[in-house]
């Protein structure tokens, strides 16, 4: 559904049964939140915005300044058909605004807005995919979820190896009820491991539908009593979940990224900018202790350097046609907030672009062999949390980008995360309960 104006909402909310409406918004870590109005509410609530208590979501405001309100973003209206019909629930995803309409350095969702209008300005028109990974585990029998994946299927495979086909092909039409298009499903090489992908779209619409998807594969695997967890790396044996995120730039109609790119183009310098910035990046594109489990094994990156169709490198260019043509960025995992994720790698490539950066030669191996790094003189992405925070702290980059609010409570809240994790009577018990279960 796409709607533009306030009467268009309340003339389907009285066609279609509608009672209650989720306000659905994120915190700076990307934790989805929402607050439910009934619809008899909903013209005020349209005209006014929902006010809430931000002190109470993390890294948004102290108590003495707490109020916040949150303003729906009409085009961004869908019926959640897991619930019922009798009393359907709607939803849209907000904005965060200060109470006299102020813009909140905490409103994600609007960085991620801003990002993108720079690039128009230059002219470029950007598109974002990405390809995002779960795994499925059996609950236990009391209903809570295991570490027990669904099957022991790997990479391709079909039933009976793969247990979750049924499970993935209702996750693709409850997709298409809402309005998101599903590309490939399969089973990936995990044990329970699963991959969806939607089609691309622009950036902030991509980053709405991520938290889409994770709501309805959630949904979905709830409602046929499995457990489904986006953590980056669930089982220690097990390949790691990565986001891969995919961009291409458009200039005129044309796709910048189609034939050779020289180092001094616009994507070369585009890529070469997220190259430059990948060590600061990469507390908010992997931004949990778990996240740095995943580098170096399993298809996940751990140096930073490109190459063509590799899937060894941290950049990688698909060898496809057309307005396929793009770049891929394998480090990203599904923890992420994906507005800050998809914002802050559009800024790192607007600076280089900005900055006339020139690519790097690709390096043309397999780095998954250790052997074959050795000599080339490769940048590593931060072996865990801590040292990521650290490198981001010190980044004139995310300074110039990302608000000084934000960014300290969000290196805090990190720092905080690594803390509780190591000084827990049972780590492996609190990563359960606060990021397996939760994640």
């Amino acid at each position: 559904m796409s709607y533009t104006t306030q009467q268009d909402i309340l003339d389907f909310v009285e066609d279609n049964n509608v009672k209650f409406v989720r306000f659905a918004f994120c915190d700076i870590f990307g934790v989805q939140k929402n607050i439910a109005v009934l619809a008899s509410d909903l013209p005020k609530a349209l005209e006014e915005g929902v006010c809430f208590d931000g002190s109470s979501i993390a890294g948004f405001m102290h108590v003495e300044e707490s109020d916040l309100v949150l303003r729906p973003d009409l085009s961004t209206t869908t019926i959640l058909p897991w619930r019922t019909a009798e009393g359907r629930v709607m939803q849209f995803f907000c904005d965060v605004e200060k109470p006299d309409n102020a813009p909140f350095g905490g409103n994600c969702r609007g960085f991620l807005r801003d990002i993108n209008r720079r690039f128009r300005n230059l002219g470029l028109s950007c598109n974002v995919g990405t390809e995002c990974e779960f795994y499925l585990f059996e609950n236990d029998d009391h209903g809570r979820p295991s570490r027990i994946p669904i099957d022991a299927g790997g990479y391709f495979d079909v039933a009976p190896l793969d247990a979750g086909e049924n499970l993935r092909r209702d996750i693709c039409l409850t997709m298409e009820q809402m309005g998101l298009a599903p590309q490939h499903s399969h089973h990936e090489n995990g044990h329970g491991q699963n991959e969806i992908d939607f089609h691309y779209a622009g950036p902030l619409r991509t980053a709405d539908n991520i938290f889409l998807f994770k709501q309805i594969v959630r949904a979905v695997a709830a409602s046929n009593g499995f457990h489904s967890s986006f953590l980056p790396k669930p089982l220690p044996d097990q390949a790691g979940s990565g986001l891969h995120i995919n961009f291409s730039l458009s200039m005129d109609g044309r796709n910048l990224f189609e034939g050779d790119i020289a180092p001094d183009s616009i994507p070369g310098s585009f890529m070469a900018g997220i190259l430059r910035h990948s060590r600061e990046l990469t507390a908010f594109t992997n931004p949990l202790p778990n996240s740095y489990l995943r580098f170096g094994c399993d298809e996940a990156p751990r140096y930073v350097s490109w190459s063509r169709q590799n899937r060894s490198q941290l950049i990688r260019i698909p060898q496809v046609r057309g307005n396929n043509c793009r770049m891929e960025l394998r480090s990203p995992d599904p923890a992420c907030n994906p507005y800050l994720a998809i914002g802050l790698v559009l800024a790192a490539g607007l600076d280089g672009i900005e900055n006339r950066m020139q690519l790097s030669a690709p390096v043309n191996r397999n780095l998954f062999i250790p052997a074959e790094a050795v000599g080339l003189g490769l940048e590593t992405l931060p072996a865990s949390l801590e040292e990521a925070v650290e490198v981001a702290k010190g980044s004139e980059f995310l300074h110039k980008f990302l608000p000084d609010e934000l960014s300290r409570r969000y290196y805090a809240e990190a720092l905080r995360r690594c803390e509780a994790l190591k000084s827990a009577a049972d780590p492996i018990e609190y990563e359960r309960v606060h990021y397996f279960n939760a994640i």
